[in-house]
């Protein structure tokens, strides 16, 4: 669930969203905004708890600390609500390294028939950036490097989703983003701000099956190629 998404605002955009800043270094070494077809092992702009208010570049798909291999990281994208408190990578990294992951869209795939999917782009109404919940770990590769990395918080898809999937991204209230990164939350807390998004507020949309291509990457990407399946 949640396997890809996009970021089609700028770095600058993204400043003035979250009233943080981009170290400039990082800006000229990755450069991916804006992005239509963000993936996992992509490096992406983050917002953590130690550092609330300067991005970071980290990378998608969770590497955890004692790990012999990133390679894991490509099976650890994305992490059940419901299984958090069972391992003990997720618990620990739930309780001291929360993220908030900006994105203004991400896509679905839905089974049109046996052989056939078609890709949807689900975004806000207004195709504003919105945070979804995350943690990261931080680990340090032969060259003695450390590689920041991270995993998004999945949970039963709203009314507006079920459609599509029946998991969806953990997306975050923006009057919340801030408690999600406050080192004083409780576990607990943090669970119980994992809520269903309001599907009012939300809507997909059939894009190109370009964007199966994790190479593509262009604002036609995003462009809605049907207007009668757009799903309310």
């Amino acid at each position: 669930m949640c396997g890809r998404a996009s970021l089609t605002k700028t770095e600058k955009e993204l400043e003035e969203r979250f009233k943080a800043t981009f170290y400039t270094e990082e800006i000229e070494r990755y450069r991916p905004l804006p992005s239509f077809n963000i993936a996992p092992t992509h490096f992406h702009p983050i917002l953590s708890q130690t550092l609330p208010t300067q991005f970071q570049y980290m990378k998608w798909g969770l590497i955890p600390s004692w790990a012999k291999d990133e390679k894991i990281g490509s099976k650890l994208i994305n992490a059940r609500v419901e299984t958090l408190l069972e391992k003990p990578m997720f618990k620990t990294a739930l309780q001291s390294r929360r993220c908030l992951v900006p994105i203004d869209g991400f896509y679905e795939w839905k089974m049109i028939s046996a052989k056939e999917k078609k890709p949807f782009r689900i975004c806000l109404h207004d195709q504003s950036i919105y945070s979804l919940a995350g943690f990261y770990d931080i680990w340090k590769n032969t060259k003695g490097e450390n590689i920041y990395s991270f995993s998004i918080i999945t949970l039963g898809s709203n009314e507006m989703m079920k459609s599509l999937h029946d998991r969806m991204p953990a997306i975050l209230d923006k009057e919340v983003e801030r408690h999600w990164l406050d080192p004083e939350l409780t576990i607990a807390d943090a669970i119980e701000m994992i809520q269903p998004y309001e599907s009012n507020l939300m809507m997909a949309y059939p894009v190109s099956t370009e964007v199966n291509h994790v190479k593509s990457n262009h604002s036609g990407l995003i462009k809605e190629i049907n207007t009668e399946n757009t799903l309310f």
